[in-house]
Order: structure tokens, then sequence, then C-alpha cells
């Protein structure tokens, strides 16, 4: 079985503390997308789970059993790396046939389970050619195909699409997201990339210097996250935070002051927030709106169109605090011009700026799923 659980798990490098009390459980079957910036110990959380890299301290546990002192071979895993690792000499059936042969399988097996593995991929045309004679996209290929032949309990990814082209990636990222939904085995995936987080997970845990942020589902953190942080590193382009005020809490709840005398009712609980609280303001560039008024003044720096939307750069017309509009469809407003915006109805995240943390929000009981973070 594919089930992962990881137990206040520790890792420093001498005196370099990396990974800070790790908790994390992945069932069986789930996709899970490791995402954070560079440095933040994705990488070296995934090669612990592979045994690559010893724990300090903490317990790992895959199918139920504990697998801290066991070599990688014998944790039923198969990783993915960014270098395709493939063998150079080797043609592509023997690069696949390689593991299992060191296994002592049965030949007929291995023929089986290469002939299943290359279905699925689409590279039997290649089964007879070097690595050399492929393009990157067909050696990922063949590197996944490497790992499916072990039939592992689980896949690791680590960034496995950074060595392609922008068409690949988008291409590859498709084809590992119908073999996941074809052979339902849990997966475990490594990205700096927000994109393929958002678009492939099942899950995703955001990392940053080594401790978990928040972990949900794609949706989830995109629509209630935890702190600024998660906030910004969701979502492209980032959210726009603007400075404002709790303008007063009434029987309808509380309301935000984003100045310039738009005074908007807002999502946040009225007990954890009191008038003149000085608050931040997360608005996505998608969840604004044009108004006639009652919105604040915005004046346009220039504008990048991609045809089927538009997104407007510029900034607040007194704080010059910076924003950016996304318009549906082609929008050219000319530099200088003054628009009035609003963020729409439900869409207005508020975070504390000392603890850089959201704000309850009224219906934080009601979100579905494990949103936390350590």
């Amino acid at each position: 079985m594919g089930e992962l659980k990881l137990s206040s798990l520790n890792k420093a490098f001498g005196a370099v503390h990396v990974l800070h009390d790790i908790d994390l459980s992945v069932k069986d079957g789930e996709f899970v997308v490791f995402v954070g910036p560079s440095g933040c110990g994705k990488s070296t959380l995934l090669r612990i789970i592979a045994g690559l890299e010893d724990v300090t301290s903490g317990r790992i546990e895959i199918g139920g059993r504990d697998v801290g002192q066991l070599s990688p071979a014998e944790r039923k895993i198969a990783m993915v790396f960014q270098s395709y690792a493939l063998y150079p000499h080797m043609s592509v059936r023997k690069n696949l046939a390689f593991g299992l042969e060191n296994l002592k399988f049965k030949r007929s097996e291995i023929d089986a389970r290469i002939a299943e593995a290359a279905r699925m991929l689409a590279i039997e045309p290649y089964l007879d050619r070097k690595p050399r004679q492929l393009s990157g996209g067909q050696r990922q290929r063949v590197a996944i195909g490497r790992a499916i032949v072990r039939e592992p309990d689980i896949f690791l990814f680590d960034e496995p699409l950074s060595n392609l082209d922008a068409a690949l990636r988008v291409q590859t990222r498709a084809e590992i997201t119908r073999l996941h939904q074809q052979i339902k085995t849990t997966m475990i995936y490594v990205t700096h990339d927000q994109v393929e987080a958002m678009t492939m997970a099942d899950k995703i845990v955001i990392l940053r210097a080594g401790r978990v942020e928040q972990v949900g589902s794609p949706l989830e953190l995109f629509d209630y996250p935890r702190n600024l942080f998660v906030a910004g590193f969701l979502g492209s382009p980032r959210m726009n935070i603007v400075r404002a005020s709790i303008a007063g809490i009434g029987p309808e709840g509380a309301s935000i002051d984003l100045g310039h005398g738009a005074v908007l009712p807002c999502d946040v609980d009225p007990a954890a927030v009191r008038p003149g609280q000085r608050v931040l303001a997360g608005i996505r560039p998608a969840h604004f709106q044009r108004v006639e008024e009652g919105g604040v003044p915005f004046v346009v720096q220039y504008y990048e169109s991609l045809g089927t939307e538009t997104y407007v750069y510029g900034a607040l017309a007194e704080t010059q605090e910076p924003i950016i509009v996304h318009e549906t469809g082609h929008f050219a407003p000319p530099s200088g011009t003054r628009l009035a915006i609003a963020p729409m109805p439900g869409r207005l995240h508020v975070f504390d700026p000392d603890s850089e943390l959201a704000i309850a929000r009224r219906d934080a009981g009601q979100r579905r799923g494990a949103v936390h973070g350590n």
C-alpha cells in the first residue's frame, strides 16, 4: 500500500537545520506535490522518503511499516530524477530491464512489464534506440517507464520537467497526470513551479525554509491562504496586497476601508477584528472589477494583452501601491488612464500586518479538507 506518514521529521547537515518538525500524511493513491522556493527543503524531504538521505530525527512509515532504517530498494519506491539518469550505452529496452534483471526477475516477467510500460507511455517504437537518439520528452518518458516496471508502492518525482522546453513541459505534465489516473499509485512530485502544482495535485504541500506552511487541495490553498507567503506564492500574477483598515463592525459583519472613500463589506469574522485596526487587504488580479462609483482610483501604466485576456499594470492613484488587474478579452487602456476598481464580493482576503496570518473568515468552519500549517 502506498500510504505515507511522516512524524516530527527533522534533518540537519551539521549545524544547519534544513527540515523542521515535518508532519504529513499521504493517502494511498494520492498525487501530492511539494512546492516552494529554491532552498526550502522540498528535494531533501523527497530524498529522505526515498532513503537517499538519513533522517536526523522522526519517523517515516510506508504502508504502516517504519522504513527509517530500510535501504531504498527495501522501501518499494521508484524515483524519477530531473536529469533522466539513463544509461547512454544501453538501448531503451535494456534501460527498462536493467533494474529488474539485478533483482533476478524471470525474463518472461521482465518482458511483460516492459511491454505494458511501453504501451502506457507510447514508447514502443523507441525500445531499440539509444538515449542519444531520443528527444528530451522521449527520454523523460523512458525514465518514467523505468520506474513503472518496478511496480512500486510510491512514485517519487524530483522536478522531472525542468530540462524540457515550455511546450514539452505542458505535454509531459498532462502525460504524468493521465498516467496517475490510469495506474492509481501514490505519487509525490517536487517542483518550484506553482502552475504544475495547481494543475496536477490532489494535495499541495507548501514549504518555506524547511517548514510546512500549509497543506490542502489546490483550490483550498488558492481560496483560503493561511498567510501572506502562501497567498503570494500561489497564483500568477501574484495576489495584490494593499494597506487598509477595519472601518467598522455592524449587524451584517465587518467592513474594510481601502482608502479613497472605498469602504466595502468583507468576510472576516467580526469577533477577530476591531474598528480602526490596521490590516493588509489581498485581492487577486482576476478578482477586481471596474465600477462606476465606490471603487478605488487606479492609474494605468501599461498592459499585456494575450488575446483572450489582458493584464493591466498600474498603481493606486494616491498611495502609488502597485496593482495588477486581470481583464477578460482584449483591453487596451492608454498609459495614464484612470479607472475605478473594486474587489468582487467575497473575494477580498484580510491579513494581520504583524503576524502576516490571515484573519479568520466567517465561513472558516465550512471549509472542506485539511488546511493547516506547522
